[in-house]
């Protein structure tokens, strides 16, 4: 062996031995450089650390937490919420989990899973701004406008330049006969936003809310004159005159919304119930699959498909759409009305009785809560605890 060789072969078994004797890289060591590269926006890497530190401490509640915030930034919600479970196991006590938690549900417009979540938030951190707005806005959408006004009030003062927050205010308002409240939250909105297609958009839409459609179809009109192609005024339109019966306009207001906003499924869906209703099964079940294509859980839709199955003839074709259609939503007294009726037609009586069932002890607590508002005997809010 040359010198030359020994004197490489040397070094290269110093090197060896030097790497032997570094001791392992450390759990918080790995976990802050998976940090920044998650602050850096480099999520592979961040990704990568947050699993290493997995492996050396499986009890790693942060390294679950950030590894949600690393899925939710990638758009893997599933696994976002998987990981975000196992952190709030080992760490119930983060406030930062429940809000991760709350707003992936937010997001997917499950607002009945994002409730829970932001209460638990606003039970930990009574003052946290945003939890309170998104609980409020969760409320809102499942039409709890007791519980929303609740939540809400408390951040007039901080919120009552944000429109979208006025114009839910106004409707809960309006919804609960408090009509002076009512008037100042949409006399503020028309304020700030001016002569504008969005705020006679807003504007428009909180009266159909309030089953004002001659209010309805003034605002939408401004909108419309403001602003020909801003997104959702044929929609709303559409809304109007399908209320109003005039189905032949409220078709074209849909197309004209289709036209604009292909990619939106809720025009398709109130297409084909127009179609349905005009005696055009073939049509309308063309309508429904494209809604649903966009988004596969609009159980109006699915409804819809089942319907116009059973208007052609083939209940045992609609019975699969409807079953997922009730799986989704499961309080629709129509819907489960609409699938005893393919369960009659296909011969499952038994099941067909337990949906007729269903269905009239739903309509029976539909017409309570109706006297309840009409009395003004409403329930007492729910306050976040």
């Amino acid at each position: 062996m040359t010198t030359s060789m020994r004197s490489m072969l040397i070094l290269l078994l110093l090197g060896a031995a030097a790497q032997a004797q570094q001791p392992p890289e450390s759990p918080k060591l790995v976990f802050a450089q998976a940090q920044k590269a998650l602050a850096a926006g480099d999520y592979a890497q961040a990704e990568r650390g947050f699993r290493e530190v997995l492996k050396m401490d499986p009890r790693a509640a942060a390294a679950y937490a950030n590894l949600g915030v690393v899925y939710m930034r990638t758009e893997r919600n599933d696994a976002a919420l998987e990981a975000l479970r196992e952190a709030r196991k080992l760490a119930p006590g983060l406030v930062g989990i429940d809000l991760d938690m709350g707003l992936i549900y937010y997001q997917r417009r499950e607002f009945s899973s994002a409730i829970p979540a932001f209460e638990r938030v606003l039970k930990a951190d009574p003052g946290h701004a945003q939890a309170r707005y998104l609980l409020g806005m969760s409320y809102f959408m499942l039409d709890d406008f007791g519980p929303t006004l609740h939540t809400l009030e408390p951040l007039w003062n901080n919120e009552k330049e944000d429109l979208e927050y006025l114009f839910v205010m106004g409707v809960c308002y309006g919804k609960v006969k408090r009509d002076a409240d009512s008037r100042r939250a949409f006399e503020q909105l028309a304020r700030l936003g001016g002569n504008t297609a969005h705020v006679h958009l807003l504007m428009g839409a909180a009266f159909i809310d309030l089953s004002q459609m001659g209010n309805a179809l003034n605002e939408l009109e401004k909108a419309l004159a403001a602003d020909p192609k801003a997104p959702l005024v044929h929609f709303n339109l559409g809304v109007v005159y399908q209320r109003l019966g005039m189905l032949d306009q409220a078709g074209k207001e849909f197309d004209a919304e289709i036209a604009l906003t292909p990619g939106e499924p809720w025009s398709y869906e109130n297409r084909g119930t127009i179609y349905l209703d005009q005696g055009d099964p073939e049509r309308a079940l063309d309508c429904f699959r494209k809604a649903l294509a966009l988004n596969a859980k609009m159980p109006l839709s699915l409804a819809g498909l089942g319907k116009a199955y059973v208007k052609e003839g083939k209940p045992a074709e609609a019975v699969p759409y409807l079953e997922r259609a009730v799986a989704l939503q499961p309080d629709s007294a129509n819907i489960h009305y609409q699938l005893g009726q393919a369960y009659l037609k296909t011969g499952r009586r038994e099941e067909a009785q337990k949906e007729m069932a269903e269905a009239d002890r739903l309509q029976a607590t539909q017409r309570e809560k109706l006297e309840e508002r009409l009395t003004g005997r409403l329930p007492a809010p729910k306050v976040p605890q």
